[in-house]
């Protein structure tokens, strides 16, 4: 038992530098057939996590597949949050089975990656499963994965959590990059991606702050 609290975060909250962010397959092919969760806010939660993790500095990989020959681009709302990176397009189903992928997340050299992507049962899935056998923590961003029905996104996710992966969601994994609204440096970035992409609670923050001036921070 503890003797004594400490105002120290603990080690399994997510800090910007401590982990990579995989984002697989959010391509038009693979949205079409997505039933789980409405196209709109799938790609909301995408852009949020993209965007949160390019303004953070988070080391993040971007992979296709088959992007020139069947599933179509990525969405623009997360390669403008990266401009100029490239996409490692693949063949494989599974991205933890494609070299080049590999490549970048053992030249990256994080143990802690966190993943989303279309489909859930078979794009998360693989690599999540695949990196768990190989040591790694690994974390899913459920609201920013998606699949051909709610049964096959809940049983993926049902499965992936009992071989030991970590569940959150999108404006969590933004939240839980700032952490503190204190962190001036950052503040701006992370409310203005809540206004943008941040749903309700986005509405929320424009209202205070241009109703009367609030700030979450005391600015």
């Amino acid at each position: 038992m503890p003797t004594s609290a400490t105002a120290t975060p603990g080690p399994l909250l997510l800090t910007p530098r401590d982990h990579t962010l995989v984002m697989i397959d959010f391509q038009s092919q693979m949205a079409f057939a997505t039933k789980s969760i409405d196209a709109v806010l799938l790609r909301n939660n995408a852009a949020l996590v993209a965007h949160a993790a390019a303004g953070f500095g988070v080391s993040t990989i971007l992979t296709t597949v088959a992007e020139k020959t069947f599933s179509g681009p990525m969405f623009q709302e997360i390669t403008e949050a990266f401009p100029g990176q490239a996409l490692l397009d693949r063949t494989s189903m599974n991205t933890w089975e494609d070299e080049a992928v590999i490549r970048e997340v053992n030249a990256i050299a994080k143990t802690r990656l966190v993943f989303c992507g279309l489909w859930t049962s078979v794009c998360i899935v693989g690599p999540t499963l695949s990196a768990l056998a190989q040591g790694y923590e690994v974390y899913v961003i459920a609201d920013a994965c998606g699949d051909v029905s709610e049964e096959a996104h809940e049983r993926a996710m049902d499965r992936m959590l009992q071989a030991g992966v970590r569940p959150m969601t999108s404006l969590q994994y933004m939240l839980e990059l700032q952490r503190d609204w204190a962190r001036t440096e950052t503040y701006d970035m992370t409310t203005g991606i809540a206004k943008r992409f941040g749903g309700a609670y986005g509405l929320g923050i424009i209202y205070a702050k241009s109703m009367f001036g609030a700030s979450e921070g005391g600015h």
